[in-house]
């Protein structure tokens, strides 16, 4: 009898502590404070924005910025959307990163430009678009009292993987990014990699971590693996995560668990896009301007979670940001 009370009493101790760690977590992922910013831009096209025009629309998007709990200029990551605009995953890594005490801004490109998505019609807004708005937000957060600017990353989802990626460029940096600072690591997840840039192995000195599945069949990994393999080649900081069972957007809670065709949704897995000339895009195949009524276009790429993945993933950022953000 005295042994089982013990055990009771042990078994409630440890309920006892684990909701209070839960409850700990779940505090530190609340914001001191949050603020919305507008962000002075440009709608540009992909030609416009590769010979460095500036002659686009002038535009204003949002960003969210959440500054975490702690004292003084605090590290941030910047948080890019994919061609469904900001799902469930921004909201995801934003309390993961507020619990570790690091800010977030999460960067709306589409809301300012009257768009929700453009899943189903990527030519509404040209891919690039969000490197300079990745850029335009540097400007307001390298000014910011409550910012380091020394320890901001980019992070970035399916086509603001794309974003984040790139945005590594020393060529695109040197032509839009104004701020005067650079991030400090660059994190696209399920990135298109099927367009080759000129000096496209030109990248900023600082780490690139790409973070992909094996089954994505909206944004193809082996294409990713060419790229890296090339900056790998060049002597770049890069590295793959690779996850087996992961389908596009596995970090997104709210999605299938088996993965869906997304309807309608227009993949360029089957192109190959390549940058000849200064702003011309060609299809590799028909050595004509890429458009994407292209043939090479289809439909119906699948998205699902996969939370073994994302767990995976949350462990190995953490670890990433704790090094490249200097955290104690």
């Amino acid at each position: 009898m005295a042994l089982s009370w013990i055990v009771a009493e042990i078994l409630l101790l440890l309920c006892f502590s684990t909701s209070a760690l839960a409850q700990d977590a779940a505090t530190k992922q609340i914001a001191a404070r949050t603020e919305l910013h507008s962000i002075p831009t440009l709608t540009l096209s992909d030609e416009q924005f590769l010979k460095g025009d500036a002659g686009g629309k002038e535009t204003v998007v949002s960003g969210h910025f959440r500054i975490a709990q702690g004292s003084g200029r605090l590290p941030v990551v910047v948080l890019i959307h994919g061609s469904g605009g900001m799902g469930s995953n921004i909201d995801l890594w934003t309390r993961e990163f507020n619990e570790m005490g690091i800010s977030t801004f999460a960067l709306d490109g589409f809301t300012g430009r009257g768009l929700t998505s453009v899943n189903t019609n990527q030519a509404l807004l040209g891919r690039l678009n969000m490197i300079l708005d990745a850029y335009r937000t540097l400007d307001i957060l390298a000014k910011h009292p409550r910012v380091d600017p020394s320890r901001i990353a980019l992070m970035g989802f399916s086509r603001g993987g794309q974003a984040a990626l790139f945005a590594s460029l020393k060529r695109f940096n040197m032509t839009w990014n104004k701020s005067g600072i650079e991030f400090a690591a660059y994190i696209p997840f399920y990135p298109d990699c099927m367009t080759s840039y000129i000096s496209d192995t030109e990248v900023a000195d600082r780490p690139i971590r790409i973070f992909h599945g094996t089954p994505d069949d909206y944004n193809p990994v082996t294409a990713c693996k060419t790229y890296l393999g090339r900056l790998s080649g060049a002597g770049r900081d890069v590295q793959l995560t690779e996850y087996p069972n992961a389908a596009h957007s596995f970090d997104s809670p709210l999605a299938s668990l088996t993965p869906v065709a997304a309807k309608g949704a227009q993949t360029v897995r089957n192109c190959r896009i390549v940058e000849e000339k200064p702003g011309q895009l060609l299809n590799a195949a028909t050595k004509q301007p890429f458009t994407y009524k292209d043939t090479c276009v289809e439909l119906d790429p699948h998205v699902g979670y996969d939370p073994s993945a994302t767990q995976s993933a949350k462990d190995s950022i953490r670890g990433l940001l704790k090094t490249v953000l200097r955290l104690n």
